[in-house]
């Protein structure tokens, strides 16, 4: 009897052990295990993955022991060996999960704890495994998890609030504006009493949330408590993209807070930078593009946003083992912000997308970076749904800047750096007037431009110049902004501070800020 046949037969006599029902099973991994395979960021094998797939259940239950010998694969605890199967080819992807599956449903005879958990759980702990040594930021969400992701990323059909469980009550605190909430006129503080009928009093945030959403242009019916009023609306959900974009202005300055990258992110910022050039006409004298604290989002999000700033050039490049991983994304003239003078503040936790904007228009003489390094999360996602409807989000590729140094592992160095620095916002932009910026950004931007992906030492010790840190108000990094911004010639020596060969050419042809329009 062949080892498949003897696999299959066994998978059939426990068809919903563990909690998993096998033939579902084994097409959710043997999906999963084909995708880490082909998009991984280094060559991987069906069976390594596999092997640390199995090794993750010791994550339910410790006792369990995973070993590849003699061309056998064997699952054992401390008193027995509890599955042992011929191995599969390295990369036989079905093979592997046929296994790993079989494996999981023997163990689960013998183990309680596989016994008790359910589905997702066994999910979670192959993949968790599967993807451990491939680093931070790969990794496995289940189906709720991921339907929530999806949100995120593409927007949702809801009635356009944001609520808080307070002392037990599901208080609305804010109301997006122009969604459906808001245009039937519901308010902060209104108390969430039922939802289409039924009391929401004992439901966690997940359920309510669930309850609130909904396809798009469907119905539903919200009861609210407005201090001693009881009010009841019929509201008719929409598509809800969270807002991650929001204007104030200083005197002639425009500052846009850009909290991450969704669908809708350029656009919005796009839309809000018509308003106050409309609004301030000529006596807009500059742009801060606020990245602080962002974790990242939409890679083509992010290109959008630079591409607002940036007439030509190449904005960022990926470059992965598959094919369809090295991409370069280059800038189109014809925008609203290429004339405007630039600052992008950062700290370190700016990340990924924001790591994009920052390094793009620094490289690109276009924008003087001040803060702290950023985080240096400089890998690019792809994410792969799965049969079960959760996902894997997997490195598949790695971002380079515009200069072509990897940004993974380094980050972007700001030209004004406020890390521990003693000088005020005043001191600073003067020195920069003077062609005096602490810590000779432009030298140690020369070596940080030059360093390899594989040169961890030198990359950490480039880190240490500028550490990455959050400063607790950020007060000095607004004011720093905004002075460099009303000083032209400061700004100015800044960006040739910071901006590659390339760059300062650029600096050279470009119009005067002096003179140039706003």
């Amino acid at each position: 009897m062949g080892a498949g046949f003897a696999l299959a037969l066994c998978l059939l006599s426990h068809p919903a052990a563990a909690g998993w029902v096998a033939g579902e099973a084994e097409r959710t991994i043997a999906f999963g295990f084909d995708a880490i395979v082909e998009r991984h960021l280094q060559p991987v094998t069906a069976q390594t993955i596999a092997l640390d797939g199995l090794r993750g259940l010791a994550e339910i239950d410790p006792q369990l022991a995973v070993a590849l010998e003699q061309g056998r694969l064997r699952l054992s605890t401390t008193e027995k060996v509890v599955a042992d199967y011929p191995a599969a080819p390295p990369d036989d992807a079905v093979g592997w999960a046929r296994i790993t599956v079989n494996a999981a449903l023997e163990a689960s005879q013998v183990s309680g704890r596989l016994r008790e958990a359910d589905s997702e759980r066994l999910y979670q702990a192959v993949f968790e495994g599967a993807l451990g040594k491939a680093d931070l930021f790969s990794r496995y969400a289940g189906a709720r998890e991921a339907r929530e992701h999806r949100s995120n990323r593409s927007g949702f059909g809801g009635i356009g609030i944001k609520f808080d469980l307070i002392d037990g009550d599901a208080r609305i605190v804010e109301v997006v504006d122009d969604g459906p909430a808001a245009k039937l006129g519901l308010r902060a503080g209104d108390v969430i009493t039922a939802i289409d009928g039924e009391p929401v009093k004992g439901l966690d945030r997940g359920e309510l949330s669930a309850r609130l959403r909904g396809a798009v242009a469907t119905e539903v019916l919200v009861a609210l408590r407005r201090d001693s009023q009881m009010l009841q609306f019929t509201l008719r959900r929409s598509l809800i993209v969270p807002q991650t974009v929001t204007t104030a202005i200083n005197g002639g300055i425009a500052h846009f807070k850009i909290t991450s990258f969704n669908q809708r992110t350029a656009y919005s910022l796009e839309n809000q930078l018509k308003d106050v050039r409309t609004r301030l006409g000529a006596g807009l004298q500059g742009v801060v593009l606020d990245l602080r604290g962002n974790p990242g989002g939409l890679l083509d999000k992010a290109v959008a946003v630079v591409d607002l700033f940036l007439a030509e050039g190449t904005i960022i490049s990926t470059r992965g083992r598959h094919p369809a991983a090295a991409n370069s994304f280059e800038a189109k003239p014809g925008d609203i912000g290429e004339d405007l003078p630039l600052v992008v503040l950062v700290d370190g936790r700016s990340a990924s997308a924001a790591e994009i904007v920052a390094s793009a228009l620094q490289d690109s003489g276009r924008a003087v970076v001040i803060g702290t390094n950023s985080y240096g999360k400089g890998t690019v996602q792809t994410v792969v749904r799965l049969p079960n409807d959760g996902e894997i989000t997997l490195t598949w590729s790695r971002f380079h800047a515009p200069s072509g140094y990897a940004l993974h592992g380094l980050g972007v160095l700001p030209a004004l750096c406020s890390g521990g620095t003693t000088q005020s916002a005043a001191q600073m932009v003067e020195g920069a007037g003077r062609g005096i910026l602490p810590g000779k950004p432009a030298e140690t931007l020369a070596v940080w431009r030059g360093t390899g992906i594989d040169d961890i030492e030198l990359r950490h010790r480039l880190r240490e110049t500028c550490p990455p840190s959050r400063r607790v108000d950020g007060k000095l990094e607004m004011d720093l902004a905004d002075r460099l911004l009303a000083n032209r010639s400061a700004h100015a020596r800044a960006l040739a501070a910071s901006a590659p060969s390339r760059g300062l050419e650029a600096l050279q042809t470009r119009p005067s800020p002096e003179t140039g329009s706003h």
